[in-house]
């Protein structure tokens, strides 16, 4: 296990590193020239912003089970290099239509990245090790975020006229170009499975794969065995329910998070220079990057690791409304920051010990499909709310009536799956998957 996580995880980490960058961006463009040059209000903005996640909807299914059939290594190095391509691209839009469709062909490229890999870790790690190995893959969410946000701030300052481009637009040429250079790298350094891995002796390779395929042997008898039942189980759909209400948070914070820091200043009568705010903005996720992985370690059945951190998050949010300065008030997103993170951590131990095989691959995309449907919802809901009031305090309040919707759901799934296990003394595995709760002694 250590092995394998030293020789995949650097590279993983590393991706989903560009590719939540590429994604988000459009955030720290937005109030730094280009929603001005563009002549995009907050509703349009949020538009241009969430749209990526139609084209995301409609392809996730379908790519994760081509990435079933056809390997990782193949599909995710094609995913890399159409998405860098349109990332690109974004530097060029002269007006806001074609930077809306240009978001929209960004989500179909990139769709099937993020399940396709949390897909590929259960072809390599037993459930025991999964959490842990899942928190180091999202830590790149976090760093992201964190350095993005100074990144992308001090690109937009420091090389404002560049080729002749705006700071904003130089900022989604050169963040674009590393999703096609890691493609390469892809095809080259990925490892489909144990079983192709030539740098694990024999004896590891076989130890992991007996290991592997008795837990997928498990699952197969106890959950979803087909394409169509993970599809329509309700299980399946109300667990995208939850990720739709964690990610909710995630996505509010991550393109409004710039624009709540901008109306700090009004709000607090102060004044910060560009690079102040990109180092505000970096804070919450900086401290949520760390707070993740020390969750990951905490000993707690699956749905406490789920609904704790999202009601805390959730609760959280709207105090930012009745503070009175700048550090409590940051102090608050920072806090709504780790409890979105920590429940997105603990979220995908949930459907991965329950699903195998192509239901895995459908079951996984289709959780990450629906759920995301808060990319969506998220930016434009928030800038609709600020361009209707004026202020940020419904889409507030709506980020933390989202994240508690999810703590409950979480907990009352997990009871009624109770409810339906069978009798004591019946046979059943050991350590059956979810929806019965993890022992804390495999952890």
């Amino acid at each position: 296990m250590r092995r394998a996580t030293r020789r995949l995880l650097p590279l993983l980490v590393l991706l989903y590193l560009v590719n939540y960058l590429d994604r988000v961006n459009i955030a720290f463009a937005g109030p730094n020239g280009m929603n001005s040059e563009l002549g995009l209000t907050s509703t349009l903005f949020g538009v241009a912003a969430g749209v990526f996640f139609a084209g995301y909807l409609l392809l996730e299914v379908p790519s994760n089970l081509a990435l079933h059939r056809f390997g990782a290594r193949r599909w995710i190095a094609r995913i890399l290099i159409t998405w860098g391509v349109v990332a690109t691209a974004m530097a060029f839009v002269p007006d806001p239509t074609t930077l809306i469709a240009l978001r929209f062909l960004l989500g179909v490229a990139e769709a099937g990245f993020f399940p396709g890999v949390i897909l590929y870790l259960t072809y390599w790690f037993p459930t025991a090790h999964r959490t842990r190995v899942t928190a180091l893959f999202l830590t790149a969410l976090p760093v992201s975020t964190a350095l993005g946000a100074v990144l992308s701030t001090n690109i937009i300052e420091a090389a404002d006229g560049f080729f002749g481009l705006s700071g904003w637009r130089v900022m989604f040429l050169l963040e674009g170009v590393p999703a096609v250079v890691l493609a390469f790298i892809t095809w080259f350094f990925l490892t489909e499975g144990p079983a192709k891995a030539s740098w694990l002796s024999e004896s590891e390779r076989k130890a992991l794969n007996r290991r592997l395929r008795a837990e997928q042997e498990q699952k197969a008898s106890s959950g979803p065995g087909s394409v169509r039942k993970a599809l329509t189980s309700g299980r399946v759909l109300t667990l995208a329910g939850v990720y739709f209400g964690a990610t909710y948070g995630l996505y509010a914070l991550s393109f409004f998070l710039p624009t709540i820091v901008d109306g700090f200043q009004e709000q607090f009568r102060t004044q910060y220079s560009l690079v102040e705010r990109g180092l505000i903005n970096a804070v919450p996720f900086a401290v949520a990057a760390v707070a993740m992985l020390c969750w990951s370690r905490v000993r707690l059945s699956d749905t406490l690791r789920v609904a704790l951190p999202a009601a805390f998050g959730g609760l959280a949010i709207p105090v930012t409304l009745y503070l009175s300065n700048p550090f409590l008030a940051t102090a608050a997103v920072t806090v709504c920051a780790c409890g979105v993170l920590c429940s997105i951590v603990g979220f995908w131990a949930l459907p991965t010990s329950h699903l195998t095989g192509a239901a895995a691959a459908a079951g996984i995309g289709l959780i990450n499909s629906l759920g995301n449907v808060s990319g969506f919802a998220a930016p434009y809901i928030s800038g609709f709310l600020l361009d209707a009031t004026g202020t940020n305090r419904p889409a507030l309040w709506a980020v933390g009536l989202c994240m508690v919707s999810a703590a409950l759901a979480t907990v009352l799934l997990a009871r009624s799956s109770r409810r339906r296990l069978p009798p004591a003394g019946s046979a059943r595995p050991d350590n059956s998957p979810w929806p019965t709760q993890t022992p804390v002694s495999s952890r």
